[in-house]
């Protein structure tokens, strides 16, 4: 008899150790899946791949796709149907919604872009909301100082409207030539994002999404650095795309450049 009770109380302990055990086994997480809607500004530099990237080396786990094209508008979403088709085909946890630049503040030659780009973002944050998802209005950029902050105000008041986040990027993006003024802010054309621009993003888009800002660790992206040139289908995930041989196939950013972007989502006014 005392030796069957010896017996049931080991096990009774080899079962405890091996519960506990079990209870601190890492559970593998499936992937945070989000959206990019926008244009030339989201796609060159590739900024939902850079993000990928950043995620993965701060640990966490996030599949992009991206429904993109030149000079695209949110109206031209709303009106082909290609987000609402993305929707329905695949569950995302979030919707990055990128207008032209300017187009929230008649910068543009037509004055109906104003009324036609803030119904289309009504509209894109409903069918997010709709399938689960949650919208987030990725700002554009103004290099003037006056009309900058008049589309910082602007953008942010559409925001607040639809009660939806928003990520400011004009303003940081003045401050951030001012306190870098060698980092690649802008592309060639000087009116495109530039690397370390697409990294700051990334980085205001990455303490948005898990609510603190990653680490300045170097990390690398394996996917094409996307030029202003580069032909899109939507909706379409970032690694399929119709783009020239020269394009760049990777991109690494360092540990310092990693920083700066930090110091300057930090610093830089909202």
């Amino acid at each position: 008899m005392f030796k069957l009770l010896r017996r049931l109380m080991l096990g009774i302990v080899v079962l405890a150790v091996f519960c506990i055990g079990c209870a601190s086994t890492p559970r593998v997480h499936s992937p945070l899946h989000i959206l990019f809607v926008g244009n030339s500004l989201t796609y060159v530099g590739n900024l939902p791949a850079v993000l990928d990237a950043l995620a993965s080396a701060n640990g966490r786990r996030v599949q992009s796709d991206m429904i993109v094209e030149g000079g695209a508008t949110l109206a031209q979403r709303v009106a082909d149907g290609s987000v609402a088709r993305a929707l329905r085909g695949k569950h995302y946890d979030t919707v990055v919604l990128q207008e032209r630049g300017g187009d929230a503040i008649c910068s543009s030659s037509k004055p109906d872009y104003c009324p036609a780009a803030e119904a289309a973002l009504a509209s894109l944050t409903q069918l997010a909301r709709e399938h689960g998802a949650t919208p987030i209005l990725l700002g554009t950029y103004q290099t003037a100082p006056p009309i900058s902050k008049v589309l910082v105000e602007t953008e942010a008041a559409a925001a607040r409207r639809l009660s939806i986040a928003y990520v400011s990027l004009s303003e940081r993006a003045r401050f951030a030539t001012e306190f870098a003024p060698s980092a690649n802010w802008f592309y060639t054309d000087g009116g495109h994002p530039g690397h370390d621009l697409i990294l700051l993003e990334s980085v205001l888009l990455y303490r948005q999404i898990f609510g603190q800002l990653p680490e300045a660790t170097a990390f690398s992206v394996d996917a094409p650095m996307f030029t202003p040139h580069s032909k899109f289908s939507a909706p379409l995930p970032t690694s399929l795309v119709i783009f020239s041989k020269d394009t760049e196939q990777a991109y690494a950013y360092s540990a310092d450049r990693v920083a700066k972007a930090l110091a300057i989502a930090e610093r830089a006014s909202r």
